[in-house]
């Protein structure tokens, strides 16, 4: 008989017995962790010779011992009373197969499960154990280690495994209080600033003064806006060699998660196909399995330049990707990596790296050269079409009309490369388009890929950048993984954003290209809320929340009422919910599937809710309720691309969720925002990382038309989210799932177009005070000049300490202010009056661009000359204003001492607006054969101030009265 007071055993739940001498049996003496027999022998068996709790060693017993591992040692008394002290404590259940934390409150019937998994993975190690058998001299090798260095690389070991994969670092309060202090303080300034301008109105021109203060209160409410949800700025770290000790053990089979890579692109005259390539050799290369990387390739013009490309491409794969994990060399897109102007031998301590990269380098340049045969060959379309290898005509010579195409070029089943090692999985995407179907553009075309990597990999995530972004870091995928694959952190993330860095931009970044300020400051704000906002590439998801389900956490949405407007909830948010249980609940019935047969798993996945949802796809639709990613394994590996064909056909999309509920989210030109602003609703949140190397890197254009035309489209994006119901403004307010800062947020990336009105209206005041010798501001009394010098200081150290805290340049801060008002006069404007013409009217209105012929230097394009309407707005402002100052000093010259004070007020808001919108003059005079654009400038303004003064005044005319003059005449006798 046991005795009651026997401890029960940590890892099955049993009583841990006694030994031989009738004792209760003690396998740790250091910590008295309580192990039954049958336990504590498996683990000698399997080499598990270190104590689970404390990491101590076992001392080794003698041979007439009955486990003849374990000595027992004499202080018995002592272990019985501590032993028996252990049994309020509760068990202390641990994976040993895997690598989560020790589990400090563990009930009985997770010990049991914990027996169960511990046997399971027991029967699956009986295999090794006979291959250990079998091995004799890897068995004496191991036993010739000290047992105290094993003990320290099993701590070392362990201590990894349990480590956190990431941390938050917030802002020292040195720098976000003072920060916080100064938002305060300037909201309160504006408030009494504002108290003083409406009380004091300019009666002599009382219009300039009503368009003043509307002005002022749109710009303080998109201060409010912008400024708020960066009240919590944090930073993270992320630990990838914790991320490697914990999923990556040795002997062990990788536990990474699988992802799949997506690569977009349409015309390959526009974007060539050796910009794609070296995004697609740069994710073939990356530092992660190649049996967890896919890559899919999205090409929406069916053009055939872009296949022959990528079989170029999949061929010098081969030798790229080996050369590059042999190396470790960064980055792995080939382009970019000879281009360095750099030391390639620094940290290179293999003698053979040289040869290696010289033949590289040749073998890369025969292969541009074959690249730019099929571009400068698919320069003349034949009147036939295209014809491929074996004479069949190529299926998308009509780019609006041809069936889907799927090609796969490397992976499991494919060549490998020249060392004879895998390669990952590369695989070219077509989908089928006809006349008479929406294909919704790039947001489409993604979701055609989403569709298409469930079914033939399903990695449980995906990263999807666009054709000129390249992998600049090869271990952004673990850094992303140190967040999504966290148990605690990755549980309600639904993607990580990395922030775009771009190559190719002038030193000064004359027009903001690289969105430093918002990438740097607003989206670090925006991870201490919620999360960033989806920018459109560089973003790793998780495949569940484009799905459309809830985050796990997250209860379902409440029938009842709307959180803010209970008596007027609208039918659209009752039907969606309701649709969304409906779903959810089909889900979990889908779930309990294991224990059908094939008929009535057929039957329950024909279930209306999933097809009106997912689509007519049994395979995909499988493929979706498995969280962990995978084929399912009810599918046939050799239907697998007929299947994937029938998703990427054109009719697949119709009656179903898809661009409403799920996956990119249709309706705006900018779907990124959108889809994001979608998942943030459901209740999700998002991570921002920035490693210390960029983790991507893309191009951008740096000319001024092509800028604006960039911006243009965004903000076009915005106008038409905002006159969608999916507007943020009353949008997704049931069960409040989305934070009110991020709310913030999303209300100022959809408002921010119509600020254009307001500061064209401004920007055009400083000159018609001017002209018209009024001003929109009274005679300042002492109170008056405090609050405005501290409503200067306040906006001015604001900048500083967001400085301080983000770690921006004040230049970088200075171009971003400056186009502010550039686009803002301009993109911003017409995508407003496009945005109402398209949405309300069906009018779309194009605005196109004719190219000049650039030079042939390195920012060439820099000075390209366009033209396009966008230029007129800001080139109207820019000669109105320099009109003004001229006008305004030459009455000042005529008027006296007295007219230069009120001059000074309005000179200082003209050259506010022709100092912010000097970079769009320095673009639109172009070089001027190499001449500093601000010598021609002031040329121009001075002689204009003279001329004018010549007119006015004359110098060499003394002005004599009328009397004077009559007494000369009557002295001379007239």
């Amino acid at each position: 008989m046991v005795p009651s007071g026997v401890p029960l055993c940590s890892t099955c739940g049993e009583q841990v017995g006694l030994n031989d001498n009738g004792e209760i049996f003690v396998a740790c003496h250091a910590c008295n962790l309580p192990i039954c027999k049958t336990c504590f022998e498996h683990e000698i068996n399997e080499d598990h010779r270190i104590c689970l709790k404390c990491g101590t060693p076992y001392e080794e017993r003698t041979k007439d011992d009955d486990f003849h591992e374990i000595e027992v040692q004499e202080n018995q008394s002592t272990m019985a009373s501590e032993i028996s002290n252990s049994q309020d404590v509760g068990l202390h259940a641990r994976h040993v197969s895997t690598v989560s934390t020790v589990d400090n409150e563990v009930h009985e019937e997770s010990g049991k499960s914990t027996w169960k998994n511990r046997v399971e993975s027991w029967k699956a190690k009986g295999k090794k154990n006979k291959k250990k058998k079998a091995e004799p001299k890897a068995e004496d090798n191991e036993a010739t280690i000290p047992p105290e260095q094993q003990m320290e690389e099993t701590r070392h070991t362990e201590a990894a495994a349990s480590a956190p994969l990431s941390v938050v670092i917030p802002m020292s309060k040195s720098k976000i209080a003072p920060y916080r202090t100064v938002i305060i303080m300037r909201l309160i300034i504006l408030g009494l600033f504002f108290h003083y301008r409406v009380t004091n109105p300019v009666h002599s021109a009382f219009p300039l003064w009503l368009t003043s203060i509307i002005c002022e209160i749109w710009f303080a409410f998109s201060w409010v806006l912008d400024q708020f949800p960066k009240w919590y700025p944090v930073n993270r770290q992320t630990f990838i060699d914790n991320l490697s000790a914990r999923f990556e053990r040795e002997g062990e089979p990788n536990e990474l998660a699988a992802v799949d890579f997506f690569v977009s692109t349409v015309d390959p005259l526009k974007e060539p196909p050796l910009i794609t390539a070296n995004t697609v050799l740069s994710i073939l290369a990356v530092d992660y399995p190649v049996d967890k990387v896919s890559c899919y390739v999205s090409d929406d013009g069916a053009a055939m330049l872009t296949f022959e490309s990528l079989v170029e491409t999949a061929d010098f794969a081969r030798k790229w990707v080996p050369f590059c994990k042999k190396f470790s060399i960064e980055p792995r897109a080939p382009e970019f990596y000879f281009s360095q102007k750099i030391d390639y031998l620094k940290d290179k301590v293999q003698p053979s790296f040289v040869k290696e990269r010289r033949a590289m380098k040749r073998d890369y340049e025969e292969y541009k050269v074959r690249v730019n045969a099929l571009v400068a060959k698919a320069q003349k379309t034949p009147e036939e079409g295209w014809t491929m290898q074996d004479g069949t005509p190529w299926p998308g010579n009509n780019s609006r009309d041809h069936p889907g195409m799927i090609q796969v070029f490397l992976g499991h089943t494919g060549a490998h490369d020249i060392e004879g090692n895998e390669l990952p999985r590369l695989v070219y995407v077509s989908r089928e388009k006809r006349p008479g179907y929406q294909h919704h553009k790039k947001a489409g075309a993604e979701n055609a890929l989403v569709r298409v990597s469930a079914v033939l990999t399903n990695a449980p995530f995906i990263l999807n950048l666009d054709c000129d972004h390249y992998v600049n870091n090869s271990k952004a995928v673990r850094e992303a993984m140190c967040f999504l694959m966290d148990p605690e952190v990755g549980r309600d993330v639904c993607y990580v954003q990395f922030p775009q860095r771009f190559d190719g931009i002038d030193r000064s970044d004359r027009y903001a290209n690289r969105n430093t300020v918002f990438f740097d400051v607003n989206m670090k704000g925006l991870d201490g809320i919620q999360g960033p906002v989806y920018v459109g590439t560089g973003c790793v998801f998780n495949r569940q929340a484009l799905y459309g389900y809830s985050p796990p956490s997250m209860p379902n949405l409440p029938r009842s009422s709307c959180c803010c407007f209970p008596s007027k909830r609208s039918a659209t948010d009752v039907y969606r919910n309701a649709k969304r249980e409906e779903l959810e609940a089909a889900i979990f019935n889908l779930k309990e599937m294991d224990n059908y047969d094939e008929h009535e798993r057929s039957v329950l996945i024909s279930n209306m809710s999933f097809e009106k949802t997912f689509g007519l796809s049994t395979v995909f639709i499988e493929s979706t309720l498995k969280e962990n990613g995978g084929v399912p394994e009810s599918a046939d590996p050799s239907m697998l691309i007929k299947e994937a064909i029938h998703v990427i056909s054109c009719g697949y999309e119709e009656k179903t969720e898809w661009g409403k509920e799920i996956g990119w989210i249709y309706g705006s030109v900018t779907e990124d925002i959108l889809s994001g602003f979608k998942m943030h609703c459901r209740g999700w949140r998002s991570i921002y990382c920035m490693p210390l190397r960029p983790a991507f890197k893309g191009s951008a254009p740096i000319n001024l038309s092509d800028r604006l035309h960039q911006v243009l489209r965004w903000a076009l994006g915005s106008v038409e989210i905002f006159l969608s119901r999916h507007c943020p403004l009353w949008y997704g307010f049931a069960g409040g799932r989305l934070k009110w800062l991020q709310r913030m947020a999303y209300i100022n990336t959809i408002v921010y177009p119509f600020t254009s009105l307001p500061l064209i209206a401004y920007c055009t005041l400083p000159a018609i005070c001017l002209l018209t010798g009024k001003f929109i501001i009274p005679t300042l009394s002492n109170v008056a000049s405090v609050l405005f010098l501290g409503l200067f200081l306040s906006i001015i150290i604001t900048s500083v300490l967001e400085l301080r805290w983000s770690g921006v340049s004040i230049e970088d801060l200075w171009r971003n202010e400056q186009f502010w008002v550039i686009g803002g006069v301009s993109a911003h404007l017409f995508a407003v009056f496009q945005g109402f013409l398209k949405m309300l009217a069906g009018v779309d209105t194009n605005f196109t661009v004719t190219a000049k012929a650039a030079e042939d230097t390195e920012f060439g394009e820099l000075y390209l000359v366009k033209w396009t309407t966008l230029l007129i707005p800001p080139t109207t402002l820019i000669i109105v204003n320099m009109v003004g100052v001229v006008a305004g000093f030459s009455d000042a010259l005529n008027g006296g001492y007295e007219s230069w004070g009120p001059l000074f007020g309005k000179v200082f808001f003209a050259f506010w607006v022709i100092f912010h919108l000097y970079p769009f003059l320095k673009g639109l005079m172009g070089r001027q054969n190499r001449t500093p654009t601000i010598v021609v400038l002031w040329s121009v303004l001075l002689a204009s101030v003279f001329s004018i003064i010549w007119v006015k005044i004359d110098p060499f005319v003394n002005k004599v009265d009328s009397e004077t003059i009559a007494e000369t005449c009557i002295a001379i006798d007239c």
